[in-house]
């Protein structure tokens, strides 16, 4: 009995040893980013502080591709500026649909310079006037911006 409770007390040391080793980094560029890249301005007295937040300033949040041939991919970067007083993070961009896809620059962008999010479209089995969205969700206040997209898809004769 009491080996086996030597046993017990080793294997819980063993894992408690070596399951808190959180020393790993799994950012994937070296440098690091602060906390205070989140930030809530908005408190429950109504006094609001969104002076130094980061801020999109989009040149357009809208763009139309025209007619394109069914099957075909096409692309088109939105590119803006943090027009804010902080770093801009961008925690995701999820398109409306499988069709398309978002890629977005995965580190702060610092206030003042430019940032660009390209989205690209896959026409493959689509007819007709397709209206899309990409949604971003990011350290800004309101934390939520939608970039909209329309094509007319015909089929090639």
């Amino acid at each position: 009995m009491i080996t086996k409770l030597k046993y017990i007390l080793l294997l819980f040391i063993i894992t408690f040893t070596f399951g808190c080793n959180n020393s790993e980094n799994n950012n994937s560029s070296n440098e690091e980013i602060s906390s205070d890249v989140v930030n809530n301005p908005l408190s429950a007295n109504g006094k609001n502080n969104t002076g130094t937040l980061p801020k999109f300033q989009f040149s357009e949040t809208n763009h139309d591709f025209g007619v394109i041939i069914q099957g075909e991919k096409v692309s088109y970067t939105y590119r803006f500026i943090n027009a804010g007083g902080s770093d801009l993070l961008i925690a995701s961009a999820t398109a409306s649909c499988g069709c398309t896809v978002a890629n977005y620059d995965k580190n702060p962008i610092k206030p003042g310079k430019e940032g660009k999010i390209e989205i690209v479209f896959d026409s493959n089995s689509k007819i007709g006037i397709q209206h899309k969205a990409v949604s971003i969700l990011a350290n800004t206040q309101p934390n939520q911006v939608t970039l909209n997209f329309t094509a007319e898809v015909i089929i090639p004769k």
